[in-house]
């Protein structure tokens, strides 16, 4: 009777195991990167989520500087994201956003360089 139940717990446990593996890769590692010298404001959109999810909301990223976030993969291991971005000075505001598709690992430049439409 000890056989079959140490048998069962080591079963449970490597299901755990291959399935929290499974769910973990799953996920794509994207670097955000301000490519300009101003902070901004960027919000990211996860477009492989269904229905889409915003993965940074005005997040203020100083110049130069990266911040990481997870996006889900679509079935080509890739993340398919969109960006916006606006500059922090109120005076002359700038703007910018994109969509990209990104494998793991990736970094996407933002910068917010262009005119804004009203």
């Amino acid at each position: 009777m000890r056989s079959p139940v140490k048998a069962v717990m080591i079963l449970t446990c490597l299901a755990a195991f291959w399935t929290g593996t499974a769910l973990s890769d799953d996920g794509v590692d994207v670097k955000i990167t301000n490519d300009g010298t101003e902070d901004i404001l960027v919000t990211v959109y996860d477009m492989n989520a269904r229905p889409h999810r915003v993965v940074l909301t005005n997040a203020r990223i100083n110049g130069f500087t990266s911040v990481p976030v997870s996006l889900i993969a679509d079935a080509s291991g890739l993340a398919n994201l969109r960006w916006t971005a606006t500059n922090t000075d109120h005076s002359f505001p700038k703007c910018g956003h994109a969509s990209t598709v990104v494998a793991n690992a990736g970094s996407v430049n933002v910068h917010a360089d262009s005119s804004c439409s009203t």
